[in-house]
């Protein structure tokens, strides 16, 4: 598929939409590696499940960074700025590509100067502290359904890799392609992006690119989002499903008779959409995390 912008083709957000999807298949192999499913392997199906209110409750890299804040990594005012960062992120999503990597850089300079093998350290910490228990269980269900008839089960994520990774090994699924953050040589990040991010159009390119390396059948494929960022990804698949979808998808789902899993509860989460309550939701931990991260100051 050519990613397209105003109807005229864009080799260059192609190019480092591949560019994302390649890098990412290194973490993805480990897990491979760690996977042993007892059901007989079926080669050419597949599931991509989005990670963000899909897999799990929120944001994963605003609970990453609030698991670095109460190592006082930064400060409670940067944690407030990064989390309003995540929600004009959220609500935003169909502004300018630059902005979005603008924000998102943004976002990811807090590890400048951090190695790799340091932030994957604490990334397995602070999922047992804060990601654990926000893994939806309908999602992980239908995943583990995917997994039970032999097919592998991928995250496409905006996240950065390295934590897509760790989500995707602790809930037993075959890998992760997500957002590359530029690291050195010597493994140390340098708080900048390697080519796009993993949003929008360039998931479902990276999605072609790893079906064309696996030797999958999109027709035979199923996809998973909450977001109508992720129309484009959900669209190559053969079978679409929008979970705890946002207004914008739930209204796409049902004109094109895809399924729709809602597994919130409570009226007012139905109507008020993701982008909302994510917004609350990190607005609400930056203020707690900055309350523990001010009381222990004291």
């Amino acid at each position: 598929m050519s990613v397209r912008r105003g109807g005229r083709k864009n080799p260059e957000l192609e190019r480092l939409a591949a560019l994302a999807g390649e890098a990412s298949a290194e973490a993805a192999s480990v897990a491979i590696e760690q996977s042993d499913s007892p059901a007989p392997i079926d080669l050419t199906a597949a599931a991509f499940f989005d990670v963000d209110n899909t897999i799990m409750m929120g944001a994963s890299i605003f609970h990453f960074a609030r698991g670095l804040a109460a190592r006082k990594f930064f400060s409670n005012s940067d944690l407030v700025k990064f989390a309003l960062q995540q929600v004009m992120f959220r609500v935003g999503g169909k502004e300018s590509a630059e902005g979005i990597r603008s924000s998102r850089e943004q976002a990811l300079s807090f590890v400048a100067g951090h190695t790799v093998a340091e932030l994957s350290a604490l990334g397995e910490e602070i999922y047992d502290e804060l990601m654990a228990d926000k893994i939806w269980p309908g999602t992980r269900a239908l995943a583990q359904m995917h997994l039970d008839a032999g097919q592998r089960v991928w995250l496409v994520t905006a996240t950065p890799v390295e934590l897509a990774a760790i989500i995707a090994r602790r809930l037993g699924l075959t890998g992760a392609l997500g957002t590359v953050a530029e690291s050195t040589p010597d493994g140390v990040f340098t708080g900048k992006l390697v080519g796009e991010m993993l949003h929008g159009p360039a998931k479902a390119h990276a999605v072609r690119s790893l079906a064309a390396r696996e030797g999958l059948d999109l027709r035979r494929c199923t996809a998973y989002s909450d977001s109508s960022n992720d129309i484009p990804m959900l669209s190559v698949a053969g079978t679409a499903v929008a979970v705890n979808p946002d207004s914008g998808l739930r209204e796409v789902a049902r004109k094109r008779g895809w399924e729709i899993r809602d597994f919130r509860t409570g009226r007012k989460a139905a109507k008020i959409g993701v982008p909302s309550v994510i917004g609350a939701g990190a607005l609400a931990g930056a203020v707690a995390a900055g309350l523990a991260y001010r009381k222990r100051a004291i």
